[in-house]
């Protein structure tokens, strides 16, 4: 991934977060005060890498930080304006396979940041290993979640073993494709480069 400090397409991020605030604002007009806390909370996540960027050395893609924007407001946009029913059940597959490419990413990310700085000394099918169990791991609890929100809350966020299923299924796609990504980047370059790739230039050791 290239870095493309001012781009079009760290405007479009920008743009993907103008729609949650978007989403926000209605929710408070109509009253949903569940949803405004909802959308608060999912764009204080937007945001979470240009904090984390401005305080580390650390600084994602602007592609990272679209597809995070993207994940949170399909999620937000699903419920407020009921995509999930409207375009039931494709809406939902898409909204799970956007968000496993997300976190499959940050889980590669994360393990080659963890590998750079520290003794791990890990293989490279060891870190696609990892990229594709985080990936899995967080899209069990997702479904964990929507479960005990419909038992304590007499929600309808899961509709049968069928959607719970399905939507793993798509989780485990998206996991696949970053995997596979990721080993194709580690075959053809040293990890320190990919670690190099998540941040801020001149921070990467010469090897």
């Amino acid at each position: 991934m290239r870095r493309s400090y001012g781009s079009p397409g760290r405007d479009l991020a920008y743009f993907v977060q103008g729609l949650i605030l978007l989403d926000i604002g209605y929710t408070l007009w109509i009253g949903d005060i569940f949803m405004t806390l909802v959308g608060l909370f999912g764009f204080f996540l937007t945001v979470v890498p240009y904090i984390v960027s401005r305080r580390t050395d650390i600084c994602m893609p602007w592609e990272v930080n679209l597809l995070i924007a993207l994940s949170l407001y399909l999620h937000l946009a699903g419920h407020v304006s009921d995509y999930y029913v409207v375009f039931s059940p494709y809406y939902d597959k898409i909204a799970h396979f956007v968000s496993s490419i997300t976190v499959s990413i940050l889980g590669f990310a994360l393990v080659v940041l963890v590998d750079r700085y520290s003794s791990l000394q890990l293989t490279r099918w060891m870190i696609v290993f990892f990229i594709v169990i985080f990936t899995m791991a967080l899209g069990a609890f997702w479904e964990i979640y929507e479960y005990l929100f419909d038992i304590l809350f007499q929600t309808e966020l899961q509709h049968g073993l069928d959607d719970t299923m399905t939507d793993l299924i798509f989780d485990l796609f998206g996991a696949v494709i970053i995997a596979a990504v990721g080993n194709f980047y580690l075959r053809r370059l040293t990890k320190d480069k990919v670690a190099g790739m998540f941040l801020k230039p001149g921070h990467l050791k010469e090897s």
